[in-house]
């Protein structure tokens, strides 16, 4: 199977995590999503990473459903619990990362491509409002480590790792727990020392 994605995208990184610890081999392509290759605008109209190629020919996108997609091929671990409330607990845990990661998306896409002349400050604000009472929620609910891992752990894995990249020194503030997580997560998962968002 073929995964589309950037290295510094923390919805790759999330997938890319997720499939090394199911132990399932994907070829990567970086590809460029500033400019589409053919590529990736043939398997996804929405020219967006992560796009997975099967070697069925079907064409994923969007993270969340890349995940699923995985978890069903695995042969011993899981992505998601078995039992409904334990499997609604790890899907809200990753639809709240993605849902912070996509508005710490929007603030470095008005950074890079817009100048500070025409940013519209009002709008930057309200991301970063997201940002801050997401990231405050996660430092009073971290997700716990116990004998697996799961969908949660590498959603908030891509999302730290992200802000790392982009942002360091900046989000970590009083949120000790969630600072201190990286460290635990890469005790569980060695990987994620160099599978993590990177430039």
């Amino acid at each position: 199977m073929k995964l589309l994605y950037s290295p510094a995208s923390p919805f790759s990184a999330k997938v890319v995590m997720a499939a090394r610890y199911l132990e399932i081999d994907l070829d990567l392509e970086p590809v460029d999503t500033v400019a589409p290759p053919e590529a990736l605008l043939a398997a996804n109209p929405l020219g967006k990473i992560p796009t997975l190629l099967t070697d069925d020919g079907l064409t994923l996108y969007d993270s969340r459903t890349i995940m699923h997609y995985l978890d069903s091929l695995a042969e011993e671990k899981r992505l998601y619990p078995r039992k409904p409330e334990k499997r609604a607990v790890v899907e809200r845990m990753e639809a709240l990362c993605d849902g912070i990661c996509d508005a710490v998306v929007l603030v470095v896409y008005e950074k890079r491509y817009r100048t500070p002349e025409t940013w519209h400050q009002p709008w930057v604000d309200r991301q970063w409002d997201r940002i801050r009472r997401g990231l405050d929620y996660l430092d009073e609910n971290p997700p716990a480590f116990r004998k697996k891992l799961n969908a949660g752990h590498f959603a908030l894995g891509g999302l730290l790792g992200y802000l790392m990249l982009r942002f360091p020194g900046e989000w970590e503030e009083h949120r000790v727990r969630l600072a201190r997580w990286p460290s635990a997560f890469e005790e569980a998962f060695p990987a994620f020392r160099t599978l993590k968002s990177h430039a």
